[in-house]
């Protein structure tokens, strides 16, 4: 019993402080990278058709996933100063039901799940002029693990406001943030690669998590396909809200039937343009 407090202990130092240790926080990120771009060599989850190469496709999402990870540092500011204002005055669901550490964990989860997740998407697929820069990560005609953070700059703000929604209204604490950044690194990551996982292991994932055939979905190309299977970690939203859809593998296929060109999927500069320019 002694070890296992000394374990979760050590476990929520390392979390608390994580935000300041940069490299390590990219760690997780090169490492989801890296055993995804090795798994999808191996258990292909479709026969990809890259312009190029796999190289080629990746210098663009990787120059999208790089913006990202700047704003995210820049925003962390503002996420260690909300956590610790919801500490100080007692502000957010695990302060007001005084759950105790897992309780913690659990809503924490749940909650920034939800808002830097689920419903942050959902609002970008319905709201046009959002979805217009969300469209840079749909127009993706080949979804593979560099997909993943492949966001417009100003997506990457809206998600970051979305998020903070979620801080405040359940006080995580910073090793809840933390946990559950580094989960859905992880998470992003293990979606978005290029993998098979056998019928039935996918299937049981799907039921609490999302899994790589679950969101491939949600890059068909076509409408209700695409508005569908939003989750980010876990799938009980889309369960639970109506939104989950399923769809063959042999019947998806990546891009956009509208607002951007697919022979365009690769060129950074025209993705990093298109949202400001007239769409019918």
């Amino acid at each position: 019993m002694g070890q296992t407090k000394a374990m979760l202990k050590n476990i929520l130092e390392y979390f608390q402080t994580l935000e300041f240790r940069p490299l390590e926080r990219l760690a997780f990120l090169v490492a989801g990278l890296l055993i995804g771009w090795i798994a999808e060599g191996q258990i292909p989850f479709l026969q990809l058709r890259y312009k190029k190469n796999k190289m080629h496709h990746a210098q663009t999402n990787f120059l999208y996933t790089i913006i990202h990870l700047l704003i995210h540092t820049i925003l962390a500011v503002f996420i260690i100063r909300l956590s610790d204002w919801c500490k100080i005055e007692k502000t957010g669901l695990v302060y007001w039901f005084n759950v105790n550490t897992m309780g913690t964990i659990v809503i924490s989860m749940l909650v920034l799940d939800f808002f830097g997740g689920w419903l942050v998407h959902f609002t970008e697929h319905k709201i046009r002029v959002l979805w217009l820069f969300h469209v840079i990560h749909h127009a993706d005609n080949n979804v593979d693990v560099t997909t993943g953070l492949r966001h417009h700059p100003v997506e990457s703000l809206l998600r970051g406001i979305f998020f903070f929604t979620g801080i405040i209204l359940s006080g995580s604490p910073m090793y809840a943030v933390m946990m559950f950044q580094t989960l859905l690194v992880i998470s992003t990551a293990f979606t978005h690669a290029n993998i098979a996982l056998p019928k039935t292991l996918d299937k049981i994932i799907s039921w609490v998590l999302v899994s790589p055939a679950m969101h491939k979905v949600h890059h068909h190309w076509k409408q209700p396909y695409t508005d569908s299977n939003y989750g980010a970690i876990f799938s009980i939203w889309d369960r639970l809200l109506m939104t989950y859809k399923r769809l063959s593998p042999d019947q998806i296929k990546y891009g956009l039937d509208k607002d951007y060109p697919n022979e365009g999927d690769e060129n950074f500069i025209q993705l990093l343009k298109s949202p400001f320019m007239k769409h019918q």
